[in-house]
C-alpha cells in the first residue's frame, strides 16, 4: 500500500504557483517543465495537474494525458537538440526510486555515444535551463 498524497510537494506546489519553474507546456491535465537537476541538456518533466503520487494511484485518465504529453514532448526535444534518441522514465514509491511524490515522467534527449549524467543533486544554472527551454518551446511551434 502506498502512502497518501503529500499536498506540500515540489510539484503541487509548482502547480500552485508557490515555487518557480521553468515551463515549458501546458494543458488543461498536464504542465511540462525542466528539470533542475538534468541528466542531460534538455531533460524535462511530465506531470499531471490532479494530485496524484505515482502511477499505483492516478485515474487512468489523467495517466493518459501524461502518456500524451510525454510523447508530444520525446519528439519536441528530439527535435530542438537534434537527438538520437530519447530516455523515458518514471519511478515509483522509494524502492522504485521515486524521490519526489508527485507522478512525474522524465524526457531526456540522448546522444548515441553519450553516457547520461549522473543524479548528483546539483542543481543547473538558470540561464542554462532557460537557453535549453527556449529550444523546447521553439521545436514546440
Amino acid at each position: 500500500m502506498t502512502e497518501p498524497y503529500d499536498n506540500g510537494n515540489v510539484f503541487a506546489k509548482i502547480l500552485r504557483g508557490e515555487l518557480p519553474a521553468e515551463r515549458l507546456y501546458e494543458d488543461d491535465q498536464t504542465l511540462v517543465i525542466m528539470d533542475i537537476m538534468p541528466r542531460g541538456d534538455g531533460h524535462c518533466l511530465v506531470i499531471p495537474k490532479t494530485a496524484a503520487r505515482n502511477i499505483l494511484d492516478v485515474e487512468p485518465t489523467s495517466l493518459s494525458a501524461v502518456m500524451a504529453t510525454t510523447q508530444h514532448m520525446a519528439r519536441a526535444v528530439m527535435k530542438a537538440f537534434g537527438a538520437d534518441g530519447v530516455t523515458i522514465q518514471q519511478f515509483n514509491e522509494p524502492a522504485g526510486g521515486q524521490v519526489v511524490f508527485h507522478l512525474h515522467v522524465h524526457v531526456i534527449p540522448r546522444f548515441d555515444g553519450v553516457a547520461m549524467k549522473p543524479h548528483t543533486g546539483t542543481m543547473e544554472d538558470a540561464g542554462v535551463l532557460k537557453v535549453n527551454a527556449d529550444k523546447i518551446r521553439a521545436a514546440l511551434g
